[in-house]
């Protein structure tokens, strides 16, 4: 599923994730945390760790497997990690949706990295697995994130209180989707 590489700027690409990324996201969350904190579950130490993230890949590429997810990573020119995209709760048939979470590193936010990923993966969701949307949530004072949505074609559709338990309090959301095509299900 979605096996493509795409190249986003000179030095990155967006490819899918794999279980000998573990070490490179342990290091780019670490050197990330305090910058991500704001808009971050409060994590065990663990996550932090090369095991930690290997518990999570191996659980979302069994996802992935299961159809269920699809995880990518953004790599540099030494295939070291500097974020993540992540379509979960995919669901086909009827409604063919998804949700997007995704994260750019510290030393490489600001240079519009993740609008060029989340476009990518718009298009890997639209053409590859034949979603109709994507949803995508973000604090109500996340306005970067807010910014890359809007960039990339989402639209707020709602606003869900307590939403999500981020750094240490449920959160208010504001909710965003795109709708990729309006053509039937794939079958």
């Amino acid at each position: 599923m979605m096996n493509a590489t795409h190249s986003l700027a000179q030095d990155v690409i967006l490819r899918p994730a794999a279980l000998t990324d573990a070490e490179s996201c342990a290091a780019a969350l670490t050197r990330s945390r305090a910058y991500m904190s704001p808009w971050e579950p409060i994590r065990h130490e663990s996550f932090y760790t090369p095991r930690g993230q290997a518990e999570r890949l191996a659980g979302l590429l069994a996802e992935r497997d299961a159809r269920h997810a699809m995880p990518w990573v953004l790599a540099d020119g030494e295939d070291r990690v500097i974020g993540a995209l992540t379509l979960t709760g995919i669901v086909l048939g009827p409604f063919r949706s998804a949700a997007l979470g995704y994260w750019v590193d510290v030393d490489r936010a600001g240079r519009g990295l993740a609008t060029a990923a989340v476009r990518a993966v718009c298009d890997a969701a639209r053409d590859e697995l034949g979603l109709h949307r994507i949803e995508a949530g973000t604090m109500l004072d996340n306005t970067a994130s807010q910014q890359v949505l809007a960039k990339c074609g989402f639209e707020q559709f709602g606003t869900a209180p307590r939403y999500l338990h981020i750094n240490g309090q449920w959160r208010d959301h504001r909710l965003f989707q795109r709708i990729l095509h309006d053509g039937p299900p794939q079958l």
